[in-house]
């Protein structure tokens, strides 16, 4: 029991560094996920609706934190599936923002923020939702530099090589 509350304080420290301002989406290891998945199969074992569907969340939360691809995966599997049973704006506005937190955490950008720009329907000033924009246009930004500094290099080498096939030639 010491153990899990161990790696629940490390997925909360992960979330409040988050909330700090740190510009990076925290990660969540895979043991938070292990023990996320029990809490599910023990709470499929009676429990209220209510709280099924807390540890659901709570495992959605981790999935689309995970370092593993296949894990963000399921997570937005898993999202998408329940998003259309949200009882309350707070709740889809959650699911929206966690299925943002997944496609970025997948590199689909645009979708991404497509759904931190639905949250911010709902919650205009909602801090989760203007971080997670945030990064994605820093990504966007980085990796766009990233490409025009292949282009530029490209185009350079390409001028390079023309010239000195043409001085070549010359000679």
């Amino acid at each position: 029991m010491k153990k899990m509350e161990a790696k629940i304080g490390k997925l909360f420290d992960s979330v409040g560094s988050f909330f700090t301002g740190a510009d990076q989406i925290p990660w969540c290891d895979s043991d938070i996920v292990i023990g996320c998945e029990r809490e599910v199969a023990e709470a499929e074992k009676g429990s209220s609706d209510k709280l099924k569907s807390e540890c659901i969340t709570r495992l959605s939360w981790a999935l689309v934190h995970s370092k593993r691809a296949d894990d963000v995966q399921r997570g937005i599997d898993m999202l998408e599936a329940s998003l259309a049973g949200s009882s309350s704006p707070v709740e889809a506005r959650e699911k929206l923002y966690l299925l943002g937190i997944g496609y970025y955490r997948n590199g689909d950008y645009a979708k991404s923020r497509n759904l931190a720009n639905r949250c911010l329907e709902i919650a205009p000033n909602w801090g989760q939702a203007l971080t997670l924009k945030k990064a994605i246009e820093d990504k966007i930004t980085k990796e766009g530099v990233i490409g025009i500094g292949i282009a530029a290099t490209a185009v350079g080498l390409l001028a390079g090589g023309i010239a000195a096939a043409l001085s070549a030639r010359k000679k």
